[in-house]
Formats: structure tokens, C-alpha cells, sequence
């Protein structure tokens, strides 16, 4: 019996350590998949100010980013994607009625499973940023993709640059 409960432990104890590990995050901005460090393309943006725009229609957004790109293993927001997601934020609050699906995805290197988790991690960061900025959560739906669906297909560092990223849909 005692063997038992020292087994029953012991899977447990082995369980959470594996969930710890898989809970870290990469914070180095370096590719140690080999192939050296990659950039990701920046998010293209108009700057938006409170007087530039009312936020009260789909006009208003029409021109903002709706595509935003991640390094590699990462799921921070870039700084240049802000002034895109406060726009966006802005019509959301002032139209309650309308929602958007943040759709998450990666690069084809690592497990399906990895992947998968990171584009729903990334599509919350996105989804972060909307709701500090006054956006309900019940406005938001997230729905990752992992690497099943490249924008770009290739094996090279400017591939998948373009296939880390977050796809907003109204």
C-alpha cells in the first residue's frame, strides 16, 4: 500500500514539474533552432490619434493594422503594433455590438501541440492589449491555428517571420 501511494506521489510530483517546464517562455530574442537570428516584419501602421479618428465606424478602422507579427518563441506585443490596437479598441468600445476573432499563429518549427499553445498565447497578448483598453471580453474570440496555416510557405527565416502572427477578423 505505502509503494502505491510513493508511486501516486511520484507521477504526480513528475506531472507538475513537466507542466512548469512547458509554462516557460523563451525571453531572448535569438533563434536557437540554428540558422542565426531572424527579424519578424513590422506591423505597417498609420498613427492614430484620439482627434484623427471618431472610432465609431468600420470607416475608421479600415486602414489600421489587422495582422501583427511576433519574433521567434515569443508572445510580447511589439510597441510599433499600439497605436493600431488603440484604434481598434476605440471602435469596439463605442460599437458593443460588434466582435472580433484573434486568430494565432506560428512557425512550422517545433511540435503541433507547442505551436498550438503559442498562437492561443499570442492571440491573448493581442487580446490583453484590447481589453486594458477598454474592449469587453465578451467582444473577443480567440481561436489559434499554430502552424496549420502558413501565410507564406517556405523553411527560411523570412517564411516564417511572415507565418508568426495574429490576424484580426472583423
Amino acid at each position: 500500500m505505502r509503494a502505491m501511494n510513493f508511486g501516486k506521489a511520484t507521477a504526480l510530483a513528475l506531472t507538475v514539474v513537466w507542466a512548469a517546464g512547458c509554462s516557460t517562455t523563451n525571453t531572448t530574442d535569438t533563434d536557437t533552432m540554428g540558422g542565426g537570428a531572424t527579424t519578424a516584419p513590422t506591423t505597417t501602421t498609420q498613427p492614430v490619434t484620439d482627434s484623427s479618428m471618431s472610432g465609431t465606424s468600420m470607416a475608421d478602422v479600415k486602414n489600421l493594422a489587422t495582422i501583427f507579427y511576433f519574433d521567434f518563441d515569443q508572445t510580447q506585443v511589439k510597441p510599433e503594433a499600439a497605436a493600431a490596437l488603440r484604434g481598434h479598441a476605440k471602435y469596439l468600445v463605442a460599437n458593443p455590438s460588434a466582435s472580433v476573432v484573434l486568430e494565432g499563429h506560428a512557425d512550422e518549427r517545433g511540435t503541433r501541440e507547442y505551436n498550438m499553445a503559442l498562437g492561443e498565447r499570442r492571440a491573448q497578448a493581442i487580446a490583453r492589449v484590447l481589453t486594458v483598453n477598454g474592449v469587453s471580453s465578451s467582444q473577443i474570440e480567440l481561436v489559434s491555428y499554430g502552424e496549420e496555416k502558413p501565410v507564406v510557405m517556405g523553411h527560411n527565416p523570412s517564411s516564417w517571420a511572415q507565418n508568426r502572427r495574429v490576424e484580426l477578423k472583423y
